[in-house]
C-alpha cells in the first residue's frame, strides 16, 4: 500500500484497500465505539493513517444506520442547540478530510507529486475542505484553494472565519474563481495535481448546476479522466444525498468521505457509482442530537 503505483492504477488501488479490510484483520479496538476514540480533531493517529486504517479507525461510524440529508441537517441544527459550536463540527470534518485526502495520495503514489487542489464552494461543504487545506499544510503538502463563488469570500459564518485562517497562511495557495473563464484557467495543468477534493457543494441541489459551480464539476470529471484521484467531501457535488439521484453534471468521485452516519443517497445505484469508495467519520454530534 505504500509503493508508488502510476496513476491508471487508481481504481485497483482503492479495490485492493477495500478489499483487504477483513474481520480478523481488524483489532477489538478498531471496532471499538466512536466515544472511546478521540474525535478527528483530537486524534493525533489520524493523518498518519492509510485507506485501510481509516476505513477500521471509523468502522463503528461506518456501521450505524443510513440517514436522508434533512435529518443531517437537524442533527447538526439540535447539536448547536445543545451547545456544541458549528465551528467544532467544521474542524473535526475538515481534519476528517485532511486525513482521507493524504491516505489517498499515499495509496495511489501521489504524495509529494503536485499540489492537493481544493475546490471550496462557498458554503459549510467549502469551509470544510478549508480546514483540511490548513491540516494538509502543516503536514508537509503543497495546497492550492480555488474559491469557486461568484462572493470574493463564503458566505456562512463557520466557513467565512476558516478563510480568514487561511488567507493569513503563506503555506497555501489561494484563487478566486468566480466566472467560468477563471476555472478554466484553472485548470491549465490540473492533471499535475496529487488528489483534487471536491468541496464545491453539500446537500440540497436541485437541476442543472450554474456558473462557476458547472465548470469546476467538469474540470474535477476532466481530471479524473486525466487519472487524478478526486476526494468527494459529504457528497459529490451534485448528488442528492437523500435519493442518489445526480444534477447535470454530477461530480465523479473515487472516495467519498461523509460525516456522522451513512447517508441515503451514497446506498442506492446511482449514489454507489459516483462517490465510489466511502467512509463515514465521527463529528461530534451526540446521540440526543440524533433523531433522524
Amino acid at each position: 500500500m505504500r509503493g508508488t503505483p502510476a496513476p491508471a492504477d487508481v481504481d485497483t488501488v482503492l479495490g485492493y484497500a477495500w478489499a483487504v479490510m477483513t474481520p480478523s484483520a481488524s483489532s477489538s479496538r478498531a471496532h471499538a465505539e466512536p466515544s472511546t476514540r478521540p474525535l478527528p480533531a483530537d486524534d493525533p493517529e489520524l493523518l498518519g493513517l492509510d485507506l485501510r486504517e481509516l476505513r477500521r479507525h471509523w468502522a463503528a461510524t461506518a456501521a450505524r444506520a443510513p440517514m436522508t440529508a434533512a435529518a443531517m441537517t437537524g442533527a447538526d441544527r439540535r447539536a448547536q442547540a445543545l451547545g456544541i459550536p458549528g465551528a467544532q463540527l467544521m474542524e473535526h470534518a475538515g481534519v476528517a478530510v485532511a486525513a482521507a485526502a493524504r491516505a489517498l495520495a499515499i495509496d495511489t503514489g501521489r504524495w509529494g507529486r503536485g499540489p492537493i487542489v481544493i475546490l471550496a464552494g462557498p458554503g459549510n461543504n467549502g469551509g470544510d475542505g478549508l480546514v483540511a487545506a490548513r491540516h494538509l499544510a502543516a503536514a508537509g503538502s503543497k495546497v492550492v484553494i480555488a474559491l469557486v463563488a461568484s462572493a470574493a469570500r463564503p458566505v456562512t459564518p463557520d466557513a467565512a472565519r476558516n478563510w480568514d485562517r487561511v488567507v493569513r497562511d503563506d503555506r497555501i495557495t489561494i484563487v478566486h474563481t468566480p466566472v467560468a473563464r477563471d476555472v478554466a484557467l484553472l485548470g491549465h495543468g490540473i492533471e499535475k495535481a496529487a488528489v483534487i477534493v471536491d468541496a464545491l457543494l453539500g446537500t440540497g441541489v436541485r437541476g442543472p448546476l450554474r456558473e462557476p459551480i458547472r465548470s469546476a464539476v467538469e474540470l474535477i470529471n476532466r481530471a479524473r479522466g486525466e487519472m487524478v484521484p478526486v476526494l468527494a467531501v459529504d457528497a459529490p457535488t451534485a448528488i442528492d444525498l437523500t435519493s442518489g439521484d445526480p444534477s447535470d453534471p454530477a461530480v465523479r468521485a473515487d472516495l467519498t468521505i461523509t460525516f456522522h452516519r451513512p447517508k441515503t443517497g451514497l446506498a442506492t445505484r446511482n449514489g454507489k457509482a459516483l462517490a465510489g469508495r466511502i467512509l463515514v467519520a465521527p463529528i461530534g454530534i451526540p446521540q440526543e442530537a440524533d433523531r433522524g
